[in-house]
């Protein structure tokens, strides 16, 4: 049994490090055998075992060769008892793929991408979801740089996104723009928030104080939906997968980067989630939500020192 472990714990570090990329073919059976000094029954057992975890792919007729995204799974395999520490904005999207990981993703109270990179600073959690627009056109990355310089700072990106207007039905108001909410009432979620900040850029855009719209604070991407389908709002910035789920007309403004700001350290134990980031059956059920573009869903990006 304790050789078994070791064999499967060797493979899978030689190709969580690169050293054995993907697609690249694994001797024989014998010939590991022969190299752990061991038998082929229990090189077989390992491999089927890193089959399982989908570090490896296994066939009767060929050799056995590194999986698509092994890596990511050799690090899920390597590090199963680590558990991820997910703070930052909220997402329908994102709530949904981490219901299909379980119980190595732990949700950190702290509303908004502002406030998920404050506990990423503060070491109360590993990662924080972010949506944030830099003065310089760039999406997280500058934010990432800046607040975790010396971590080796990580971005994981989720999916690209689409921001609108919600309304009722058949726009009743005929909104098309920021401009037009200085005349209606609007839900806006809390500062802090990547979206509040979005919604403030807009309407400075158009020359309008963000102070001056009158309506309620949110908080989350839903109860902004709900107000707006309940009537208490005309409208609200959010994501078009809500207005789909409520059956409310969606005006689009922005397509937006959403990723996972965290440090080297981190990327162990989000390994269960970069694994479902990778699974096509993931993908298509975020898409299918409406309004993501799941392309580059698991996609890492080292920004520096």
């Amino acid at each position: 049994m304790t050789r078994y472990r070791e064999i499967c714990a060797d493979l899978a570090e030689r190709i969580r490090s690169g050293e054995l990329p993907e697609g690249t073919e694994l001797p024989g059976v014998r010939e590991l055998a022969s190299r752990y000094g061991s038998t082929a029954s229990t090189v077989g057992r390992a491999q089927r075992a890193l089959a399982d975890a989908g570090v490896i792919v296994t066939s009767d007729r060929r050799r056995s060769r590194v999986a698509t995204a092994g890596a990511v799974a050799a690090r899920r395999f390597l590090h199963a008892d680590l558990v991820f520490r997910l703070a930052g904005s909220d997402d329908p999207a994102l709530d949904a793929v981490t219901r299909t990981v379980g119980r190595v993703i732990h949700s950190v109270e702290s509303e908004g991408s502002f406030n998920g990179l404050r506990a990423v600073r503060q070491g109360r959690a590993d990662g924080a979801a972010v949506h944030l627009l830099h003065h310089t056109g760039v999406y997280n990355a500058p934010f990432a740089r800046d607040l975790l310089r010396g971590w080796r700072p990580h971005l994981i990106h989720l999916w690209r996104r689409e921001q609108g207007l919600i309304v009722p039905p058949g726009n009743p108001l005929s909104l098309r723009t920021a401009a037009d909410l200085v005349k209606v009432r609007v839900a806006k979620r809390r500062y802090g928030t990547g979206t509040r900040v979005l919604f403030d850029r807009l309407l400075l855009t158009a020359g309008l104080d963000p102070d001056t719209v009158a309506g309620p604070e949110t908080g989350s991407h839903l109860e902004t939906g709900l107000s707006v389908a309940s009537g208490v709002v005309d409208a609200g910035l959010c994501v078009r997968s809500v207005a789909h789920d409520l059956g409310l007309h969606f005006v689009p403004l922005v397509v937006e980067d959403y990723d996972i700001v965290l440090g080297a350290a981190a990327l162990d134990a989000a390994a269960p989630l970069l694994v479902a980031l990778h699974d096509p059956a993931v993908r298509t059920m975020v898409t299918e939500l409406g309004g993501y573009d799941a392309t580059d869903s698991g996609k890492v990006t080292e920004l520096g020192p």
